[in-house]
């Protein structure tokens, strides 16, 4: 008797469970539309124009999985959040997935319940300085007044760097990057530090940037990507293999430009399934086999995302670096399509 209701309750909650793994699928295609977290405002990955119309990196990482899960790039609302509001709106269900340049740890991805699906840009962690304070390195900054914004991994980087190296700081809390800009501009603090993509970005919305020196130090592995909560399994797999055929594409030279003879012609059986010519991979995950076409169309695959948004013709200016395709020597690919 005890051994069958034992038994009764663990089917009952396996059930739960299972049906919870499908949970946000559900609701995204019955409301429409995708909310996706994204930064307050950082140009070249989040940020909204004059019209409120939202571009960048992490935001066509959201259009790509809106495109894949509901056939159209704009049905996403984008919530701006904060470092410390970032992970309660994706816990609490404000959001659907988190896209905000948010580092990868063992604490986030254990203690807060959240699940990374990959790794959309390597960073590392960095400090810009006024060009005439003559500062060339980090470890001339003893004694120096450092804007870090809270909620982040920068702020435990920062101590451990300066203990490491016997230096000593004053931070100056920020909670966003607009405030760290401004508390920056206005000569609050002598450095600012965070991801050196960040800095980059900053850097660039200044009327001056050259005025404006990035130190050469990179003080930390900061692997960023979009995140979702833990216990959804299925809307896992979605975003995670969004998010790798878009990085796919590039390898096998599938672009938003040719994608559609390639479609007809392509012999390669990688391509062939990426693209939903072969086999239903879409069927695995919920979502039809074009899925991922679409999810390329909708800003073109990794590369062509990179180059516009941050890339070396861009203000912003980043080099590919970490982020080339592992067959050029950078740490970025795809599991196979099969």
């Amino acid at each position: 008797m005890k051994k069958s209701v034992f038994l009764g309750t663990v089917a009952a909650a396996t059930m739960v469970a299972g049906m919870g793994m499908a949970d946000t699928l559900a609701d995204v295609k019955a409301r429409g539309e995708l909310n996706c977290g994204v930064n307050t405002g950082l140009v070249g990955f989040a940020a909204p124009d004059a019209n409120g119309n939202w571009t960048g990196f992490d935001v066509d990482v959201c259009k790509a999985v809106a495109a894949a899960v509901l056939g159209d790039s704009s049905k996403v609302k984008y919530v701006p959040t904060t470092g410390q509001t970032r992970f309660t709106a994706l816990s609490s269900g404000e959001v659907d997935v988190l896209a905000r340049n948010s580092t990868w740890t063992f604490s986030r991805d254990t203690d807060l319940k959240l699940d990374f699906v990959g790794v959309n840009y390597y960073d590392g962690q960095g400090f810009m300085v006024p060009k005439e304070l003559g500062v060339t390195s980090a470890k001339e900054l003893d004694g120096a007044t450092i804007c870090i914004q809270t909620g982040t991994t920068t702020e435990l980087n920062l101590a451990d760097y300066f203990k490491a190296n016997n230096l000593s700081y004053s931070p100056v809390n920020i909670d966003s990057n607009a405030e760290g800009e401004q508390q920056y501009m206005a000569g609050a603090c002598d450095a600012y530090t965070t991801d050196a993509s960040g800095l980059a970005a900053t850097r660039a919305a200044f009327a001056d940037p050259e005025n404006h020196v990035i130190l050469p130090e990179i003080i930390s592995k900061e692997p960023l990507g979009p995140a979702v909560r833990h216990g959804d399994s299925n809307w896992g797999d979605i975003v995670r293999w969004t998010l790798n055929a878009l990085i796919a594409a590039e390898e096998y030279g599938v672009t938003s430009k040719n994608i559609e003879e390639l479609v007809k012609s392509s012999q390669n059986p990688e391509v062939q399934r990426l693209l939903g010519v072969t086999d239903d991979l879409g069927a695995m995950i919920g979502l039809d086999k074009e899925w991922a076409k679409r999810a390329i169309l909708a800003s073109g695959n990794y590369g062509e995302i990179f180059a516009a948004n941050i890339g070396e013709q861009t203000p912003i200016g980043l080099a590919r670096g970490l982020n080339a395709q592992w067959t050029q020597g950078g740490l970025l690919y795809a599991p196979p399509f099969r």
